[in-house]
């Protein structure tokens, strides 16, 4: 978009070029535009409420916007709307405003018709949100704060173990202050039911919290659950296709991703899987959280298998941590049986399987009891997906990151729809099935590394009911991830004194 610069109520500003009838001023893109001061805050005008509620905690672009150029650039000239550039050239190169990506590898530039440049750049890292570029600017809230309310009531009638209750507390006797903390929880700890009364008390101080995950099966998961036991808080899911993006939430769950619009949002920053990827390797979604959250805050961080950094930091006492060993039922984390399945993947390019593959595909598919089949990439998953079709007579799918319908078919799974789900890791964490046994075919591949393992085994024995789930491990040798993942889980029982 161009933009022009003129004197207006003998102040220097700057107008959408579309907005402005005097040929005589010159447009350029949003970028080369002078440094200008933002426009005087003018209490008298009649902000839309709508509008606030959208933009505020925001930076979002025009085209995220269901208000016309011209409804925006009056909120901007009465200060209540701030334009920020949305691409930056520094003598390096080029800095993101929105993700903070600085690598010269994720900038390209194209032929421009907003700005008529033919050399317009753009961040490709946070492509997926809408293309920032040189003449995109951000647009954010600078007037009045939204007011959240201060009565929210938690109904929820459950109890909490006692690793539960010692965490929940020390998460309400931090609210309000700042600073951080970690939630150590074995998978199936009952980590969401930790949160309630914490969150239950940050809302009624007037705070707003943002649980981050970086999946979106875990945002799906989580959010009905929250939407159930605050049915007075204004609650909203944030992923890609998410239709509650413009609801003015006090309460957020959102992927790390779709942090990336948010500037100075939250008071309560709870990032839950915090060592699972991408999170835990792109730097600009860390960044994100960090710029999400306002200047006073507290964030929480909530993981089954925190990293090496983490947990040397909680134990040297600059983390503080909160450790919950045992499930929330008091039973016993499945431990994984490691099964040889030979070379599976020659066996796989014959369109054959290994015996004792077979041998519990069958008996599964006769006990009626679901099957989660994990496998270490998509190829391997299409033709196992075949194959496994021809050996049992019950309902068969495959998910992974790129599946138009994964969010149906995870909900086929939870509703016995499907009785085998091959999937890649992508469901190693946010799926909770009752009845449900867990397989890794090729548990040997380097994708299977030892938190992604400890993760996947923690999918089966989640429920009171079903507590004995079994975790097998197919493999063609085996690897340090798998001999390490199964010690992780041993020594978290035996910590609980299971």
């Amino acid at each position: 978009m161009r933009f022009v610069s003129l004197f207006l109520n003998n102040r220097l500003t700057i107008t959408p070029e579309i907005l402005v009838n005097d040929s005589s001023l010159k447009a350029v893109p949003f970028s080369e535009l002078p440094v200008v001061e933002q426009p005087p805050f003018n209490p008298t005008f009649q902000y839309n409420k709508k509008l606030q509620q959208i933009l505020f905690g925001k930076q979002l672009l025009f085209d995220e916007l269901s208000f016309t150029v011209d409804q925006i650039q009056r909120h901007y000239e009465n200060g209540y709307v701030n334009y920020s550039t949305g691409v930056s050239k520094t003598s390096y190169g080029y800095v993101c405003s929105r993700c903070g990506n600085e690598k010269s590898r994720m900038f390209a530039s194209f032929s421009c018709f907003r700005c008529k440049s033919d050399n317009c750049a753009y961040c490709r890292n946070c492509i997926m949100m809408g293309r920032v570029s040189e003449c995109t600017p951000l647009v954010s809230w600078s007037g009045p704060e939204v007011k959240w309310s201060h009565e929210n009531i938690l109904h929820w009638n459950g109890e909490l173990s006692s690793g539960q209750q010692v965490a929940s507390q020390e998460f309400v006797e931090r609210i309000g202050n700042e600073g951080e903390l970690l939630i150590w929880a074995v998978c199936g700890a009952g980590k969401t039911e930790v949160l309630f009364e914490g969150i239950e008390t940050a809302l009624n101080l007037g705070l707003r919290v943002c649980i981050a995950t970086p999946r979106t099966d875990v945002v799906l998961e989580l959010t009905p659950r929250l939407k159930a036991v605050f049915p007075n808080t204004l609650v909203a899911s944030y992923y890609g296709g998410s239709e509650e993006r413009e609801v003015p939430a006090q309460l957020v769950i959102s992927t790390t991703h779709q942090l990336y619009r948010f500037k100075q949002a939250f008071n309560i920053m709870i990032v839950d899987e915090v060592d699972a990827f991408p999170y835990s390797y792109d730097k600009t979604l860390q960044n994100a959280v960090s710029r999400a959250v306002t200047q006073n805050h507290f964030l929480l961080y909530l993981s089954a298998t925190p990293s090496r950094t983490m947990k040397k930091a909680a134990m040297n006492g600059r983390l503080p941590c909160v450790k919950i060993p045992r499930r929330f039922h008091g039973f016993p984390l499945p431990v994984p049986k490691m099964v040889w399945g030979g070379e599976w993947k020659k066996r796989l390019e014959s369109g054959k399987l290994p015996a004792h593959f077979v041998k519990f595909l069958k008996s599964q598919a006769d006990s009626g009891r679901r099957a989660m089949i994990f496998v270490p990439s998509v190829i391997v998953l299409e033709k196992l997906t075949e194959l496994i079709k021809k050996i049992v007579n019950v309902s068969v799918d495959s998910v992974h990151a790129e599946d138009p319908m994964r969010k149906e078919k995870v909900t086929q799974f939870r509703n016995e729809d499907i009785q085998f789900l091959i999937t890649t890791t992508i469901l190693e964490r946010g799926v909770t099935v009752p009845f449900l046994d867990v397989v890794v075919f090729g548990a040997d591949h380097d994708v299977f590394i030892e938190s992604a393992l400890v993760q996947i085994a923690g999918r089966a024995g989640r429920s009171k009911d079903d507590h004995n789930g079994k975790v097998l491990l197919f493999h063609y040798g085996k690897s340090l991830s798998m001999i390490q993942a199964i010690n992780h889980i041993k020594n978290m029982n035996k910590e609980a004194g299971i």
